[in-house]
């Protein structure tokens, strides 16, 4: 056996130690914690692949000096080992904030040159030198499990290393990704394995900014998302690759969707002019099955499209009927509000004589808004169980926080059609639902809610054509919504309503042709009919 063939072997056999102790270890802690953490490990396969990509955009004789800011267990240094020669590795890092798997890799990887910083890289990136070849998995944290003194730290030190305000809606590799720039040579590469999330979200703007005018976008392959590449994280991935130069303004970069790194599914070279008027880059590649829609009219042209009441505390404010009535809480200050969509088992909900919808399971949202010193002259159970929520901590929470006072809800006439935002499907099943509400129940947010602009005020007073209008919702194109909105691992997309007004009107026009000869006449229903203070 030669030298060659018994490092082969030796990196091998460490890989297979670390997919066992990975198991282990992640076992340890709970999906919950691993989530709060970010912890979801590079499948090696994928992490192989990726590794390979990377080395064919490197001179073959190009020596590499590796830097992994979220190292674990090692899983894209062992990508690296099985890819490259062991004479080309010139120098190795990683870094690792666990400690259990800082000693995992120490372990594993030392004597094959790897040097591993067991810290957190975010706090320790000034301390190492510039880095040709980045590949990583940096942790998906989200922005609430930051903390916000973590948080504004982070923002001004991203600030002051490539120039990005970074909005504080975004997950920590976000941050990774601006402060790794300070560790990249000139004409470098990195390859950075993320969710997808930024390319379509507002708070993805810096990151999106940073690929086109800090740096050389060279490719952007998205993953299938009913596909997942991890079993225990639901998030859409996506693979960035750019090298640390000038962007080039005549430049095409490589848009690639599904099947694989190697292989992929669909292929598109976008020209570089072409990412500054796009709002959404996950509509690249573009798939040729899709129609160009017909956008003449949009549903926000028909409709004012907001979502339904946040509550902050659906357990407490939301309760069964018959629970509100055994409690002796005030008519006066429930209203009727529609299941989740889980339970809403009808698309048409049909309205009781006291307004309440007609089904089996019938809600309320508690809403007052008397102030506490009132409570207790006016009705002793409703200040019952206002004490209970304080006791609860109900009114320590976020959003009732906020609100003065805090069992007060934000206000919303019912809507006579509603969307549900967020739903699986694919080929031409619509991912979402669209309810006829002729009842006068409100909504959670878990629903969208549309309210009729004047065009249509008139029109859904004829019970025939506002059915014909619930038709078409229901029939509004299913990859223009899947485009329009956004896609998590699994399969799973969420719309939202600025999303939702973007779409085409096509399928009401040709159920209700007078919309046509019309449109130019609708004006948006001023927002204090809809919706008050």
């Amino acid at each position: 056996m030669t030298t060659e063939d018994t490092r082969t072997a030796s990196v091998w056999a460490r890989e297979m130690q670390r997919r066992d102790v990975q198991a282990r270890l992640d076992d340890e802690r709970s999906q919950l914690e691993r989530n709060r953490l970010g912890q979801f490990a590079t499948p090696n396969l994928l992490a192989a692949e990726i590794a390979s990509y990377m080395l064919g955009l490197m001179d073959d004789e190009e020596p590499i000096d590796f830097l992994e800011p979220a190292i674990g267990s090692g899983s894209f240094y062992s990508a690296l080992l099985q890819a490259a020669p062991p004479d080309r590795i010139n120098t190795a890092v990683g870094f690792e904030l666990d400690p259990r798997f800082s000693d995992l890799a120490k372990e594993l990887w030392s004597e094959f040159g790897l040097e591993v910083i067991a810290g957190d890289y975010t706090k320790l990136y000034r301390e190492i030198k510039e880095y040709n070849l980045v590949l990583t998995n940096p942790p998906y944290v989200r922005h609430h499990h930051i903390d916000s003194s973590t948080k504004v730290r982070l923002q001004i030190e991203a600030n002051e290393v490539c120039n990005l305000s970074i909005n504080g809606l975004s997950g920590l590799y976000v941050y990774f990704i601006a402060l790794a720039h300070n560790n990249m040579a000139d004409d470098g590469l990195a390859a950075w394995l993320i969710p997808s999330e930024f390319m379509d979200v507002n708070y993805g703007s810096a990151l999106r900014e940073y690929l086109t005018r800090k740096v050389q976008l060279i490719r952007i392959h998205r993953f299938d998302p009913h596909e997942a590449q991890f079993d225990d994280a639901l998030v859409s991935s996506a693979v960035v690759i750019f090298r640390n130069s000038n962007p080039h303004r005549d430049s095409e970069i490589y848009f690639t969707l599904g099947g694989t790194i190697l292989d992929p599914r669909h292929t598109e070279k976008v020209p570089f002019e072409s990412l500054y008027g796009s709002r959404k880059w996950t509509a690249f590649p573009r798939l040729k099955s899709l129609p160009r829609w017909d956008k003449r009219m949009t549903i926000g042209d028909l409709f004012e499209v907001r979502r339904g009441v946040a509550t902050g505390a659906n357990s407490y404010f939301v309760m069964s009927k018959n629970e509100a009535q055994e409690r002796g809480l005030p008519d006066r200050y429930l209203k009727p509000v529609l299941p989740s969509p889980r339970y809403l088992k009808t698309d048409v909900v049909m309205e009781g004589t006291d307004g309440y919808p007609i089904l089996d399971h019938q809600l309320v949202l508690f809403d007052c808004d008397l102030p506490e010193t009132l409570l207790g002259d006016v009705h002793i159970h409703l200040s019952g169980y206002i004490a209970t929520g304080i006791e609860m901590g109900i009114n320590e929470r976020y959003l009732p926080s906020r609100r003065s006072p805090w069992y007060r809800q934000e206000q919303r006439l019912p809507a006579p059609f509603l969307s549900t935002y967020m739903g699986r499907g694919t080929g031409d099943k619509n991912p979402f639902r669209f309810i006829w509400n002729q009842s006068k129940a409100i909504a959670t947010n878990v629903y969208l809610l549309l309210y009729p602009k004047p065009l249509l005020e008139n029109i859904i007073a004829d019970n025939e054509k506002a059915a014909l209008i619930h038709e078409g919702l229901n029939c509004l194109d299913a990859d223009e919504l899947r485009e329009e909105g956004r896609v998590y691992g699994g399969g799973l997309y969420k719309i939202e309503p600025r999303e939702m007004k973007r779409m085409s009107a096509r399928p009401l026009l040709e159920r209700l042709p007078e919309l046509d000869e019309t449109a130019k006449k609708a004006v948006s229903i001023p927002h204090d009919r809809l919706f008050a203070i």
